[in-house]
């Protein structure tokens, strides 16, 4: 694929997948542990694999990576992996963004994804697709805080208590894709001054001065972060309706 001159911007996926999975207690990458019938990451990729709105699908991971062809097949249909994942969530998306140049249009849509959200469907990928719709400041699929939110404070023996209420309304639960232009996601990361405080692709955006637009998501798609989340993945996995 080359970049041409285009009538409207493609859809991409691009998929950091380089971590090691500190929180899981795991033997290795939690991207790779399985949830349901495949690896977390093979759940992910099938999503966009099977949207017709999504023109290919990138997958970063580190150059020493020996798990990833067993996974994602060389021959694979849709699907191209990059090893030059980076310390960083963030530095693997620039670098992963980095290397695409000359084949992603700057008005090309890139949707960043974790590889650890296994519940990611293509009816969620074309909602988010919609309600972003040409918005310059790009969108994600995120959830209303419907829970009462609480701020600790240190206690006795470091124990810690609440010491405020804060007011939940307004406030949202990021989840990805996360979707900006191949230019603005460039520029954005690019200039990001602390790739460690960069947690999602919407944060480096902001900086910026833009608002990304939110697209409501659904509870199916949860970032597996401990082990009991891989019981949850695996039920709405197991509802299809969803």
């Amino acid at each position: 694929m080359t970049a041409t001159n285009q009538q409207s911007p493609r859809y991409f996926a691009l998929l950091p997948a380089a971590g090691v999975g500190a929180r899981m207690a795991a033997n290795g990458p939690k991207q790779y542990l399985t949830v349901g019938d495949k690896p977390m990451l093979r759940h992910a990729v099938d999503a966009f694999r099977a949207s017709a709105l999504v023109t290919h699908t990138y997958v970063v991971v580190s150059p020493d990576d020996g798990v990833i062809d067993s996974v994602l097949p060389p021959d694979l249909d849709g699907v191209t992996v990059l090893r030059v994942g980076g310390a960083t969530r963030m530095d693997s998306v620039l670098n992963g963004l980095r290397a695409l140049a000359g084949v992603l249009d700057e008005r090309d849509l890139v949707m960043v994804h974790d590889a650890a959200r296994p519940g990611l469907t293509p009816a969620l990928i074309a909602k988010l697709i919609d309600g972003v719709g040409d918005d310059p400041a790009g969108g994600l699929l995120a959830l209303p805080v419907v829970d009462t939110i609480k701020r600790s404070a240190p206690g006795a023996d470091d124990v810690s208590v609440s010491a405020a209420t804060v007011p939940r309304n307004g406030l949202w639960s990021a989840q990805t894709p996360q979707m900006f232009s191949y230019a603005l996601l460039l520029r954005a990361l690019g200039s990001a001054p602390d790739a460690n405080a960069i947690t999602d692709d919407a944060s480096a955006v902001e900086m910026l001065g833009y608002a990304p637009r939110l697209v409501e998501g659904h509870p199916r798609n949860l970032k597996v972060t401990l082990p009991a989340d891989i019981r949850i993945a695996e039920m709405y996995l197991a509802n299809k309706e969803d």
